[in-house]
């Protein structure tokens, strides 16, 4: 009897040992789970590599759109700051000439307008200064007259800007290509077509806005065109060539304007001579 009562007390000590070292087993796996998952949630994650350029301009976009919509909170709906922020020309260069790239670009006649005018003016009155300005009752003080400067201006800006635009863009579509072929070709149209016709307009125009009569302006083209188109004929080839050689399209009423400059200063001189008597 001692014997089994022996034997039965160390089995029972035995099963209550295993059972209490599988609870701490248990539970020492418990905690390791537990701080497994504890530190995972507190861990720094890994930097993600950088997405790529078309996803980077995406989410520019986005990004852009939605400080669009910051600033227009009382807007109907998301799309109407999309529409104004996709209105805007964004310039890929920095300063002035990234700038009037980029105008040239999203509105080229009207840019173009814009510099045919203020060179117009400068070349007025550059010439203005170099005559001695005009002794009669528009002039100013300093002997500028400033409504003949406005007529060149306002020819500059409705006349030249938008005929250069629509001029160049009609002879690159014809003669696409810049060899010597088409570069002579337009060499010779801008000399035979477009130049005796707006030099004829602006003698026109510049007298009829001055007060002449009809027979005055024919009197006064017959004095003063063939000799200003000869004058053109030593000038512009030159010019000609070097812009339809060399410069992109929509540049080209920019380098053409530029040469003008020194062009209109003798054109505004031609234009203010005495008209013609008719008696």
């Amino acid at each position: 009897m001692a014997a089994a009562a022996t034997t039965t007390a160390t089995t029972t000590a035995a099963a209550v040992t295993k059972n209490g070292l599988l609870k701490i087993h248990r539970h020492r796996h418990s905690l390791r789970c537990s701080w497994q998952k504890t530190r995972s949630q507190h861990s720094i994650p890994h930097p993600s590599p950088p997405p790529p350029p078309a996803a980077a301009k995406s989410i520019g976009n986005q990004l852009q759109q939605t400080r669009w919509c910051s600033r227009f909170p009382h807007s109907t709906s998301q799309k109407t700051a999309r529409v104004i922020s996709s209105s805007i020309p964004h310039s890929p260069n920095s300063g002035v000439i990234g700038w009037y790239l980029s105008m040239i670009k999203h509105r080229p006649i009207a840019t173009k307008s814009i510099t045919s005018a203020l060179i117009y003016t400068a070349a007025d009155l550059s010439s203005q200064t170099i005559t001695g300005g005009n002794s009669n009752s528009d002039s100013t003080s300093f002997g500028y007259d400033l409504v003949r400067t406005l007529r060149m201006a306002g020819y500059g800006m409705l006349i030249i800007g938008p005929s250069l635009h629509y001029w160049f863009n009609f002879v690159s579509r014809v003669f696409p290509k810049r060899d010597l072929f088409s570069t002579f070709t337009k060499m010779a149209l801008g000399q035979m077509v477009y130049g005796p016709t707006v030099t004829a307009l602006f003698f026109s125009l510049n007298a009829a806005l001055q007060g002449e009569s009809g027979s005055e302006i024919i009197g006064r083209l017959k004095r003063d065109l063939v000799p200003t188109l000869k004058s053109g004929v030593m000038y512009w080839p030159v010019c000609d060539f070097v812009t339809f050689r060399f410069v992109p399209v929509h540049l080209q009423p920019l380098v053409s304007n530029s040469f003008s400059y020194l062009w209109t200063v003798y054109l505004t001189y031609m234009a203010s001579l005495s008209k013609v008597s008719t008696s």
